[in-house]
């Protein structure tokens, strides 16, 4: 994707982009920023995810999210809550992968109603 090169990376130089797509069928992206304080910086999921909240939609609005690579533990819980049903990204070894967030994070906590 070619918003990965939107990335902010000057530490690591690893440039992740992420596209999410509402059930109503808009399309948020995000990519990740980070910060010399290292736990501080915001993954390419999360800044996609946080742009479509910041738009009025909830968790179980999001049909499916795009990454250009395999979201951290993190990340996969934040797909979790948000139940999003389709979670493609490439893998390691260069394929696309798509998984459920619940694949991805088998035996999490329950959700609130």
């Amino acid at each position: 994707m070619a918003i990965s090169q939107r990335a902010y990376a000057p530490y690591s130089n690893y440039f992740v982009g992420a596209a999410v797509r509402t059930r109503d069928g808009k399309v948020f992206e995000g990519v990740n920023v980070e910060n010399a304080a290292y736990p501080l910086g915001v993954c390419a999921e999360k800044s996609a995810l946080a742009k479509a909240v910041s738009e009025g939609y909830k968790p179980g609005d999001i049909e499916a999210i795009g990454i250009t690579a395999s979201p951290c533990g993190g990340c996969r819980q934040w797909l979790y809550e948000f139940r999003v049903d389709e979670v493609t990204f490439l893998s390691a070894t260069g394929e696309l992968a798509t998984y459920s967030a619940a694949e991805l994070l088998p035996d999490t906590w329950d959700l609130p109603a």
